[in-house]
């Protein structure tokens, strides 16, 4: 019975994120309340509250537990999360290696793209939530600076700046890829980023 209601928990508490998730998406941030959330999850306010203690801790869920499964970043006593697979990429530093971990990425920005907007279109609103992306792409840097370290390139202190610059790269065309016109197609666009990155980890 125990397990039951074990269960049941972990169901509502999935279905409140992901419909916050999808109101966020739809409506916007700021336009969804928690009784929009719990309505849509087929619930009530007190129900969301035995869960999140306010619209601002479900988008933070959502960074912590979504954002990190999508891209298999698990906990790290050093950087909160990492993805390990990040980091034996750069320390691999072939441009096969680096090319396939960004393709894997790209596969995932149907998923990644609407977390991270809404995590930035929140912050302006919730100042709780100011850093809450950056904080998530701060750990991403430092894989990157950890699989430089492990591959003994480039000075200590060029590591972690070449990871701030790939990550911007990164970050800035998965978040406009599907808005821009770059006059490239998706695999000439990917292998445009793998080359920067190549130059700029190798």
């Amino acid at each position: 019975m125990a397990n039951l209601r074990e269960a049941q928990k972990q169901m509502t508490r999935r279905l409140l994120l992901e419909s916050g998730l999808e109101l966020f998406k739809a409506k916007g941030y700021a336009a969804t309340t928690v009784d929009d959330i719990a309505t849509a999850a087929g619930t009530t306010r007190v129900t969301f509250y035995a869960y999140f203690s306010s619209r601002s801790e479900l988008m933070k869920a959502l960074i912590d537990e979504r954002l990190n499964e999508a891209l298999q970043r698990v906990r790290s006593a050093e950087h909160g999360s990492t993805a390990q697979d990040l980091v034996a990429t750069v320390a691999d530093g072939t441009p096969e290696a680096i090319m396939a971990w960004l393709r894997r990425t790209a596969d995932n920005w149907p998923v990644i793209r609407p977390i991270i907007r809404i995590g930035r279109d929140a912050a302006v609103i919730d100042p709780e939530l100011t850093d809450l992306v950056e904080r998530w792409l701060e750990e991403a840097i430092g894989d990157i600076e950890d699989g430089l370290t492990a591959a003994g390139r480039f000075e200590p202190h060029q590591r972690r700046f070449r990871g701030v610059l790939a990550m911007a790269q990164l970050d800035f065309v998965a978040q406009n890829w599907d808005r821009a016109d770059w006059k490239l197609t998706r695999d000439q666009m990917l292998d445009e980023l793998g080359a920067s990155w190549v130059r700029l980890l190798t």
